[in-house]
């Protein structure tokens, strides 16, 4: 630029010299994040006393580490004010001790740096046994291993949602309704009662309506109506048994099965903010009321993660296709929102920024001043549960990155997200669901980008190399996690998540909008939920038809087994693609050889297995189960 001059002692650097390399990936808050997630995942899992032995001595190493450290980095200054004294004085800044303290502070920042690490460990493992410690204090546990009645007065923290009805021999277990719940008070049936804070799952019974006079049905569909309008705050009174929780390490003291007929007694109403919520998300089902089956089922869960509505046939279409992560909320939903609202990440300081906030004269800290808003708000008609707390924590990432237009603060604004996470709720070292997301936002930072630069190389245009990279990298991290837990692996999963990938934004803004505008003006809410039903009906429609392919799926090994078995596959087969790309005809045979897999043409099976014989007859006798009346 005219009018700018160097400094006199500034570097020049000439036309031949290399260019200054690309500053590397900054880990520098990762071992602090993993340590707190292995404490806190081991903290949960044993008696609190153990937990707080155990965050003790990470406490007190930590310490000891500590010490240590600082005191080698004031070992080190006098050689550092020697060498600097003999400089000043005309002596080669060689001749002198200068490798001495420099090794030194090295190692005294890497004492530092693993103190840090036992720090946060002791945090985790701290915060961990004060929540382990509500599964075992107050007399709930006592009577769940009793199977004791009790009167109990709780707090529901989730909303309800309504079981699937199971069959078993020749009877079909009805429904039922479950939520979680904090107990407050509990009445013991000697009538001792005891003021608690102890979570624990609500079980409700429904009432079988097959054979039933057509007001008992009515009566029947009025009280699981009722149940199912709870919203989190409510207060309630119940009578109930206490059974013990069949999940080991579940995050629940007891299984309250509630033994009373009709609807819920209600104490105490929501609050006022989670009944606004509540208004919001009901709104959201009046005005896709109107809408086709699977565009009324999936836009409330792709909004909000409502996914009542959702039938059981679509829910295994999602999870044969991997695309269930967008039936519950996730970072991509408030990212979308997010960047609406501020425009593109890398032109979030510059003055040609985009999005609505510049179009209406909002200033840069105003802009993410009103993000954050709208992340809190995204929170409170979400609901605070792990998963929302995991989107939210992925879309606080994707706003610091509009705010700041740096990519390379994203790592460390995940692995600060992981820390503060876990610390607030150890549980989430336990739940799949957190470690899907994470491992999936931490593939788009790290490796997404590399792959996408290597498709660039071999001419892929860069928009469909972005998208392909990151398809590509969630699936490739994420599959070890779904075989452990499903035991089987999706051979279609990428092509779906690219084809449904061009819908997404669309229904999600349009969704949003639908949310915002239906307590001011239905009939426009309706107008706006009917335009989203177009992206969603497409949703819909690439999972059911990639659901349906005959080798949509692979039988995997389940379990830990399996799922490391997997990752050493992933492992080493990524390794082999640039070679592979090397040779487009043998690109095109495994392309085809995956293609025959997925779509398994009729003769293929018989060929391979022998399977059916020739002339072979299918005699399917159709039996209605019969339904439970107990």
């Amino acid at each position: 630029m005219s009018g700018v001059t160097a400094p006199a002692d500034a570097p020049v650097r000439s036309a031949d010299s290399p260019r200054p390399r690309p500053e590397g990936l900054d880990l520098r808050l990762l071992p602090c994040a993993l340590a707190a997630w292995a404490a806190a995942a081991a903290a949960v899992g044993v008696r609190p006393v153990v937990a707080v032995v155990g965050a003790g001595c990470c406490a007190v190493t930590g310490l000891a580490v500590l010490l240590v450290a600082l005191t080698r980095g004031r070992t080190a200054n006098p050689g550092r004010d020697r060498t600097a004294v003999r400089t000043a004085a005309g002596e080669p800044s060689g001749a002198g001790p200068v490798a001495g303290p420099a090794v030194t502070r090295r190692r005294g920042s890497t004492g530092v740096a693993l103190a840090a690490v036992l720090f946060c460990a002791a945090a985790a493992a701290g915060s961990g046994a004060l929540r382990a410690a509500d599964l075992h204090r107050g007399p709930l546990p006592g009577l769940a291993r009793q199977s004791a009645g009790v009167t109990a007065e709780v707090t529901v923290t989730g909303d309800p949602r309504l079981t699937r009805p199971r069959v078993n021999g020749p009877r079909s277990t009805p429904p039922a309704v479950v939520l979680t719940a904090e107990a407050r008070r509990v009445t013991a049936g000697d009538g001792t009662v005891t003021e608690v804070r102890t979570p624990v799952l609500v079980f409700v019974p429904l009432r079988a309506v097959a054979g039933r006079s057509e007001d008992e049905r009515r009566t029947g569909v009025r009280e699981r109506a009722a149940w199912l309008r709870l919203l989190p705050s409510t207060r309630l009174r119940l009578q109930a048994r206490a059974v013990p929780s069949q999940g080991g390490g579940d995050r629940v003291a007891a299984v309250l099965r509630v033994t009373g007929k009709g609807p819920p007694v209600v104490v105490r109403g929501p609050t006022a903010v989670q009944r606004g919520a509540g208004e919001l998300r009901a709104g959201l089902r009046k005005a896709s009321d109107g809408l086709s089956a699977d565009a009324r089922a999936l836009l409330p869960g792709l909004v909000v993660g409502d996914t009542s509505r959702v039938p059981a046939d679509l829910d295994r279409a999602f999870h044969a296709t991997d695309l269930v992560h967008l039936l519950s909320v996730s970072g991509a939903n408030l990212t979308i929102v997010l960047a609406l609202l501020i425009g593109p990440p890398h032109l979030a300081i510059r003055a040609e920024r985009r999005g609505l906030a510049p179009r209406f004269g909002i200033p840069l800290r105003g802009t993410a001043l009103l993000g954050g808003l709208l992340t809190l708000g995204f929170v409170i008609v979400c609901r605070p549960e792990p998963s929302v707390l995991r989107a939210a924590a992925c879309g606080g990432i994707a706003l610091l990155a509009i705010a700041t237009g740096r990519r390379r603060s994203l790592l460390p604004a995940l692995a600060a997200a992981v820390l503060l996470l876990v610390l607030y709720d150890p549980w989430l070292a336990r739940s799949y669901g957190f470690l899907l997301s994470v491992l999936a936002t931490g593939a788009l930072l790290t490796v997404a980008p590399r792959w996408s630069a290597a498709l660039q190389r071999r001419r892929v245009p860069g928009r469909l190399a972005e998208v392909l990279a990151a398809a590509a990298a969630a699936q490739a991290v994420c599959a070890p996690v779904v075989a452990v837990l499903a035991a089987r692996v999706s051979l279609v999963a990428v092509p779906c998540n690219l084809f449904a990938e061009l819908a997404v934004a669309p229904a999600t803004v349009l969704g949003f909008a639908a949310l915002a505008t239906a307590p001011l003006a239905m009939p426009a809410a309706e107008a706006l939920a009917w335009l989203a039903g177009w992206p969603v009906e497409w949703i819909a429609a690439v999972a059911r038809a990639g659901a349906a392919l005959p080798g949509a799926e692979l039988d995997w090994p389940g379990g830990w087994t399996g799922g490391l078995l997997l990752a050493a596959v992933t492992a080493a087969l990524v390794p082999l693609g640039p070679r592979l790309a090397r040779h487009p005809w043998l690109c095109a045979g495994c392309a085809l050889v995956l293609l025959v897999a997925v779509v398994r043409p009729g003769p293929l099976p018989r060929f391979v297995t022998g399977w059916p014989p020739p002339g072979w007859r299918l005699t399917v006798c159709d039996v209605f189960p019969v339904e439970s009346t107990c």
